[in-house]
Formats: C-alpha cells, structure tokens, sequence
C-alpha cells in the first residue's frame, strides 16, 4: 500500500459499514475489519496526527462474559457498560493509565463483544518523513489512539455517524492470518487475532496460522 493511495479511494467506491455490519458475530465482524479504512473527520484539537484515512491491519476479538480476557468477564460494570449496548459504537478503556484502546462494539444489545483495533495503516500523504519515519506512528492499539487523538471523550461514539466511521473501499488483504492475542494473562489459547500478514505495521510479530 502506497501512503497516497487516499488519492485513489472514490467516493463512490467506498462504502460507510452499517449497524448490520456489527451486529453479526464477532469474529466474523474481526476477520471483515481487516481492510477496511477508518475514516476520521474531526478538525481542531481532534484532528489526526496520521490524516484522514487508517487501513486497519490487525484486530482482536473478545467475546461475552465466559471469555476470561474480555473485560465483561466480570460482568456489567460502568467501566463496560458500551460493551452491552448496541453494535457500532466505540468502546475506549485507558490501561496502564495511559494508553487508550479503541474497540468496535459488536453483536446483539445486552451480549458484550468487541473488537480492537490493534494497528492501522496511514493511507495519505504527509505521513511519512523524507526518509519514510512514521511521524506518528500507529502500530498498536495505544498508538493508534494517540496518533488519532483519541480518549475516553469518544467511549459510545456512534460509528456509523459522521465524526469517526469506517469504510469499505476495496482494500482487501491478499491472506488475513490467526494467532493468540497479545498482552493477556488469560485466554491465550484463543487465536482470535487477525492481521494482513503483509503490512508493515503490524503490532508485534507475525505468529500466525
């Protein structure tokens, strides 16, 4: 992918995912996220470090209460309260008190699922430095947020509105790959992380299956 292929994606062409989108089952939704672009069109203070347009690249699911590393395990709590409403909303947490997840709110209202977006691609000009550094760089989930400017401020942002969505605009990976999500105690058994095995800003190593 070319950091100005933004330049290529017609209007026509892309297509802003609906509510149906989300609702389906979780891993169906994780696996048909990888590809996808999501759109931010905020300005001001909340404007992307990154531009306009994210590839995303890598993703993991987590499912209902009875996955031990979903944070509804616990439970309905005021923290998940997102993850138990309705599909396509944001669910933003803040771990280690300073990095912030962004995760698309899957499944039926009142079962709590989620996907996060662990890594996206820079799709626009201006992104890249002479020598091809990332200005902001947004190869995990802390820094995705970061280089988007995104906080707790946008936890239950509707994702089919028109401040952040996502887009199918006919970027489909060659493969899409498994393997165990990352940075968890529990549940790694589950391969229920996907990823473009070609791009360059995965996360963390490409382990996959």
């Amino acid at each position: 992918m070319g950091q100005h292929i933004a330049k290529k994606i017609s209007k026509r062409k892309a297509k802003k995912l609906t509510r149906a989108f989300f609702g389906r089952p979780t891993l169906k939704v994780a696996r048909d996220l990888i590809g996808k672009v999501l759109a931010d069109t905020r300005t001001g203070e909340k404007k992307s470090a990154v531009g306009r347009f994210l590839r995303i690249v890598e993703v993991e699911a987590y499912i209902g209460e009875d996955d031990p590393a979903c944070h509804a395990s616990v439970g309905p709590t005021e923290r998940n309260r997102v993850m138990y409403g309705s599909a396509g909303f944001a669910y933003v947490y803040l771990i280690y008190g300073m990095y912030h997840c962004l995760n698309f709110v899957t499944e039926r209202k009142g079962y709590p699922a989620a996907v996060l977006i662990r890594a996206g691609e820079p799709l626009e000009r201006g992104i890249q430095e002479s020598g091809g550094a990332l200005l902001s760089r947004t190869d995990g989930p802390g820094r995705l947020c970061r280089a988007l400017g995104i906080t707790r401020s946008e936890n239950g942002l509707d994702l089919t509105g028109d401040s952040i969505y996502v887009q199918d605009c006919g970027l489909e990976p060659r493969k899409i790959a498994t393997g165990p999500r990352i940075g968890i105690r529990v549940g790694k058994e589950k391969n229920w992380r996907f990823f473009d095995p070609d791009s360059k800003f995965l996360s963390k190593a490409r382990d996959s299956n």
